[in-house]
């Protein structure tokens, strides 16, 4: 046996026994483009695989092979193209030297790196899962619960959602039993998603309101939410502006368009919700009042970024409102811009800490100032 396919040995025995940390590969054979390889254990759906990266003098290449194929790749690129494979292992740095005449020397030293690859055995939740029953009623999966394809974006962004809410409601402080209303349910695919995790899957007590205003869609969502037994579940028909909201714990309002936004927010702020989450949609009511006014900002002579720069202004006064009400007010990104424009979540948790409504006033007001702007709908409404 050569030391090449002693080295091989020694890989095949770190990888089924879980000692396998990282390989590289160096020093190439010739000149080439081709200056090192690094590889690593990944976890790829369900199963173990060797990633490759290839380091070129001007960009890297990612390559995945499962096992068998990653080693016969290790050993082939040791035979023709690198005079250095360097195994690290949990139990010790195995060396494999091969010089310009071929002769090949294997070095062992003590282990320099002590993290196992069965850390990167862990795989990344998903609170949504293919066979859940109401993926199959609301059309996200067919009849053997597999994500139809074109599903497959909506499927990603229930899951992120859930990972969002679930983080969201532990920051915030829910002694018993949580109510919580969707305003803008539309078809419910991120409502069924909410209360079936909750519910089901969390074991909350939970009471769940989809607020509509197309009768035609409420009346399929109650219908779907009967025929899954999801008794806490229910949908009416109401516009934001109309529907009486009494007591909330959460105040959800996603895409609610232009000022339903501010109607949603200012309903959750009344109601006094302990966490409101909205996701703006179009910002018109301020961009309405600013036509025909000049800006000595140069950022807002083009109209795309004039666009952009008054949903940030709508927004930041949105959040600074939550704030004069006790509310800690977060923006980020709820799901990747490659899907979506409309992809801003603005977050209020209520708080109790000591605040200066007059401070926060006055960013307001400076805001307005700097924008000339005349007034904020939210702020009308919520006075």
């Amino acid at each position: 046996m050569s030391e090449l396919e002693r080295w091989i040995e020694e890989l095949k025995k770190t990888l089924a026994n879980g000692d396998f940390v990282k390989l590289t590969l160096s020093k190439p054979a010739r000149k080439s483009e081709l200056i090192n390889v690094y590889v690593k254990l990944i976890m790829l759906k369900g199963e173990q695989q060797l990633s490759f990266t290839f380091h070129y003098k001007t960009r890297d290449e990612i390559k995945n092979y499962n096992l068998s194929e990653g080693v016969e790749k290790v050993k082939g690129l040791l035979s023709t193209e690198f005079k250095i494979g360097t195994l690290f292992t949990t139990q010790l740095d195995v060396v494999l030297l091969i010089s310009k005449k071929g002769k090949m020397v294997i070095t062992t030293t003590d282990a320099t790196q002590m993290v196992s690859t069965k850390m990167h055995d862990k795989q990344k939740i998903k609170r949504a899962r293919e066979g859940d029953s109401y993926l199959i009623k609301l059309g996200i999966a067919d009849e053997q619960g597999k994500i139809i394809p074109k599903m497959a974006d909506k499927f990603r962004q229930i899951n992120k959602y859930l990972e969002i809410m679930e983080d969201l409601i532990k920051s915030a402080d829910f002694p018993g039993p949580i109510s919580i209303v969707d305003m803008g349910a539309g078809k419910g695919y991120l409502t069924f998603a909410l209360y079936d995790y909750l519910k089901n899957k969390l074991q909350h007590e939970v009471s769940v309101t989809g607020i509509e205003r197309r009768e035609d869609l409420v009346d399929q969502c109650n219908r779907v939410a009967k025929s899954l037994g999801f008794d806490q579940l229910h949908f009416e028909c109401s516009s934001i502006e109309d529907y009486a909201l009494k007591k909330v714990d959460i105040l959800i309002a996603l895409h609610a368009c232009d000022t339903a936004t501010d109607d949603a927010i200012a309903k959750g702020i009344k109601a006094d919700a302990a966490l409101i989450v909205c996701a703006p949609c179009c910002h018109k009511q301020i961009r309405q009042q600013l036509k025909g006014k000049e800006h000595i900002n140069p950022i807002l002579k083009y109209g795309i970024f004039k666009e952009r720069e008054f949903e940030m202004v709508t927004d930041t006064i949105r959040a600074l409102i939550l704030e004069k009400y006790n509310y800690k007010s977060n923006i980020f990104e709820f799901i990747s811009s490659e899907h979506t424009r409309k992809n801003t979540m603005l977050v209020g948790v209520k708080g109790n800490h000591k605040i200066s409504q007059e401070a926060i006033q006055n960013k307001i007001n400076s805001l307005k100032k700097t924008y000339h702007i005349d007034s904020h709908y939210l702020e009308k409404i919520i006075s």
